[in-house]
């Protein structure tokens, strides 16, 4: 598959080179270019808490993983072309360095492991390329995507982001309204240097099965957001992967102004998914959340329900469109019904520009554990520090340190710590 990602890379270069022939063009296409390199160095450790109830750490024999890496994506953006239409081309390299992991303790998702021996390999990454044409105000990408919409949001809370392959338009026609579609065949992985089918995310106590198989080639999507006023947006997503499930997303996000400083932010989700044939997907995900902002702080409570014969149904590699969503858990488990209380404050409202600090609690329970026993409950505790360097020499240099628990009767308890160190170079 790796072969794929490359033979775009050359194929579209080539293509590149033969559109910017003429003097003007060549002003055009590389005077609105940009190109920029994201460093990461990233420490992850995860303790499993296991009680007496039987259940056993995803890592056979080990209740620790631990893993430190090195991480850099170069992001290629071009111009585009003169003309009527124009054409354009952008481009992804990331590549990822073990800089410590054991075999033992591997499999946090930062580095990509080998199939045999489980161990981590010392380094992995891919080239991604997209050819993009562009008429009026729509656009039409070929090849590697990776902007996030809600259905096709690509997991980057690891080493390296997620990159799908296949075929987008973006339009932006008419004043306020966004209109985005297309069709997804490949996905690479966080942690993988090739692409390979897609799936729907099936894990934990969702109750989700499949009869023929969980890999799909084809996930087609539509979508549309609308920005009403400043204070109103909504969106309706419609979603297929061929075979497994289908999904329909609405979304409304209204900030009400209340004066000095102070506002009612309403996030309103609500998701019907089913089955495409080959699956029992069956759900009902509802989810609100009212935050409260006065000068530096914010205050936020949010409710999250799953209802129907089956947990919330996503595409594997995504990060799923729910409230409840958060750093280890996603609280949509068959019948599970969530809440979370969340609080934020950002420490410029003492002369410390760049800091902030957050932390939440949720809690899960009605998860249905079968007939032969209770009902399921979890909870997850997250705090969330991270300082952003705003001038100097060290500008676009953050440091973030996230920190969870999550304790449950159905599925791992776990600690969790990542450190992040990132630094974010405008190459031009």
């Amino acid at each position: 598959m790796k072969k794929t990602a490359l033979a775009y890379a050359v194929g579209l270069s080539t293509l590149s080179a033969g559109l910017v022939t003429s003097t003007a063009t060549r002003a055009e296409f590389f005077e609105d270019s940009k190109a920029s390199l994201q460093m990461r160095n990233f420490y992850m450790g995860r303790d499993y808490r296991q009680d007496d109830s039987g259940r056993q750490p995803a890592v056979p024999g080990s209740g620790r993983m631990s893993e430190w890496a090195q991480g850099f994506i170069l992001r290629y953006e071009s111009g585009f072309t003169e003309g009527p239409v124009g054409f354009g081309v952008d481009a992804i390299g990331t590549l990822g360095i073990k800089l410590d992991s054991g075999r033992g303790s591997s499999g946090t998702g930062l580095l990509l492991r080998d199939a045999e021996t489980k161990r981590a390999q010392d380094s992995y990454g891919d080239l991604h390329a997209a050819a993009k044409i562009r008429y009026s105000k729509t656009t039409l990408r070929l090849g590697s995507y990776d902007k996030r919409l809600p259905m096709l949001q690509g997991n980057d809370s690891r080493l390296l982001p997620t990159v799908f392959q296949g075929t987008m338009v973006h339009s932006q026609e008419i004043a306020g309204l966004d209109l985005d579609a297309g069709r997804i065949s490949r996905v690479n992985a966080r942690d993988s240097q090739d692409y390979e089918a897609l799936s729907v995310t099936s894990g934990n106590r969702r109750n989700i099965k499949v009869s023929d198989g969980n890999e799909s080639t084809e996930f087609n999507i539509a979508q549309s957001a609308y920005r009403w006023n400043d204070q109103l947006s909504t969106t309706l997503a419609l979603g297929e992967l061929q075979g497994l499930y289908r999904q329909t997303m609405l979304n409304a996000l209204h900030t009400l102004p209340l004066g000095d400083k102070r506002s009612l932010v309403t996030d309103i989700r609500y998701a019907r998914s089913t089955d495409d044939g080959n699956s029992n997907v069956d759900n009902n995900a509802f989810g609100i959340m009212s935050t409260y902002k006065i000068g530096f702080h914010a205050v936020g409570l949010g409710y999250q329900a799953m209802t129907g014969e089956t947990g919330f149904a996503y595409l594997g590699g995504t990060d799923p469109f729910l409230l409840n969503f958060v750093q280890v858990n996603d609280f949509a488990n068959k019948d599970e019904k969530s809440w979370q209380v969340r609080y934020d404050y950002n420490f410029t409202g003492i002369g410390l520009p760049g800091l902030t600090f957050m932390t939440r609690y949720l809690s899960g329970d009605n998860v249905d554990l079968g007939a032969s026993r209770s009902e399921g409950r979890e909870w997850e505790r997250d705090i969330d520090i991270a300082y952003f360097v705003q001038d100097g020499p060290l500008k676009n240099v953050s440091l973030r340190w996230r920190n969870a628990a999550t304790r449950s009767n159905f599925a791992n308890s776990t600690d969790e710590n990542r450190l992040i160190l990132s630094y974010s170079l405008p190459i031009w």
